[in-house]
């Protein structure tokens, strides 16, 4: 069962008691992603979710972090998105004080020296070389950079070289106190916990004055897509990456679940058309998946994939035969069935771990001003119709709204510009 309380200084608390374990997830959630970035700071996010790991006021170096989370044979990270940043600590419960002891001395009491930032500015440079490296995960942002076009929606949350160069002590100080204010921010804790006890722990640790954050999201602005249906990126691979999507919806868009509907049942799992077509009848793919990126008020549908090098043109063409396909006839009762229980399904197993159940509740909160139910959110799935999903497929996946971003040994995107 989940509850909220709202602290005086505008800090949101939200919990949820998990029986049958007795872990705890402790997760700080911040409306400070990459969308509060202008080009030249674009980047900063991410730098400062690694910053806030080199030394605060009592643990005063990555060293000393690891060591309290390791003693305990706890996990910890943080993760920084387009609209967030995360930090967490998964620990057994009765080392709950101290999860939010480490997380609320980095967040409150960073020192950034400079010395850190430097070699950790090294860090970033090879994370950004590695992304560069690994076309699955390039791809990717290559492909909602062309959806969305220059603005940073479009931009990648790592940044730019240029940026992770040039960023100083005093950027990261001015942005954290920013952004980092107690109402722009959502203290989610799920496991073995007590709601009251939580709470009483909270307002321990972050005594944080009130504040309102002084920067703002940029919000997205149709129209600045690339304009280009084929986005290559030249590279020697013995496999072609590619992504083929669309535009989506955002995150509270009415369609929300018919869209979640219709990518199950093209590319959720190994019996989804796309896997079925691609992969087990021609044999043109080893992975191969359909999936939504939902925002607050724009969103992206997409197939993913890894093809023969050999016949990337082919792979494309069943990837667009399939949305053609799906918006040209009804999906069958049982097909639909199928998709609902899959996605109703996958949401209770990951409800079993406390990790996923603090994120999901402190998202929903923090961005939407509310606590979504497992009830609440099997009853949309289950209220998708046939109709819905083709309705939304004809909307959608239409050929003059396609994008395709590759990267392959190839050098004229000429024979994949002639598949739209």
């Amino acid at each position: 069962m989940h509850r909220k309380t709202t602290l005086a200084n505008g800090l949101r608390v939200v919990t949820d008691s998990i029986k049958g374990t007795e872990a705890v997830t402790a997760l700080v959630l911040v409306r400070a992603g990459s969308r509060w970035e202008h080009r030249e700071i674009n980047g900063i996010s991410h730098f400062l979710e690694h910053m806030f790991f080199k030394g605060a006021k009592k643990y005063k170096d990555a060293k000393s972090v690891s060591e309290a989370i390791d003693g305990v044979g706890g996990d910890f990270n943080a993760f920084t998105s387009k609209e967030y940043a995360g930090y967490f600590v998964k620990v057994a419960s009765k080392h709950m004080k101290l999860a939010l002891d480490v997380i609320s001395d980095m967040l409150l009491h960073s020192r950034f020296d400079q010395e850190e930032i430097e070699k950790e500015r090294g860090v970033i440079l090879e994370e950004f070389n590695m992304y560069q490296d690994t076309p699955m995960y390039q791809v990717a942002w290559n492909f909602e950079r062309a959806v969305f076009g220059n603005q940073p929606i479009g931009w990648d949350e790592v940044g730019t070289k240029d940026v992770i160069r040039a960023l100083q002590r005093e950027d990261f100080v001015k942005y954290k106190e920013s952004l980092y204010t107690p109402g722009n921010m959502v203290v989610s804790l799920a496991g073995a916990v007590d709601h009251d006890e939580v709470v009483e722990m909270v307002q321990k640790y972050f005594p944080m004055e009130s504040a309102e954050p002084t920067r703002t999201m940029l919000p997205f602005e149709a129209g600045l897509s690339t304009m280009e249906k084929v986005t290559l990126q030249s590279k020697k691979t013995e496999q072609t990456h590619l992504v083929c999507g669309v535009p989506g919806l955002p995150e509270e868009h009415e369609d929300h679940y018919v869209l979640k509907v219709l990518s199950s049942i093209l590319g959720g799992n190994m019996s989804s058309r796309m896997f079925l077509a691609v992969r087990e009848a021609k044999g043109l793919a080893y992975y191969i998946s359909c999936g939504t990126e939902d925002y607050l008020d724009t969103g992206v549908f997409y197939t993913r994939a890894g093809v023969d090098i050999n016949r990337p043109t082919d792979a494309v063409k069943a990837i667009i035969e399939e949305y053609a396909k799906i918006a040209a006839e009804p999906v069958p009762e049982a097909e639909l069935k199928k998709a609902k229980e899959f996605l109703k399904g996958k949401l209770v197993l990951s409800l079993e771990d406390s990790e996923h159940v603090a994120q999901m509740h402190a998202q929903s909160e923090l961005l939407y001003d509310k606590l979504r139910t497992l009830a609440d959110i099997s009853k949309a799935i289950d209220e998708v119709t046939v109709e819905d999903v083709q309705r939304i497929a004809q909307t959608l996946l239409k050929p003059e709204l396609l994008h395709l971003a590759l990267i392959g040994p190839y050098e004229d995107k000429g024979e994949f510009e002639v598949l739209f």
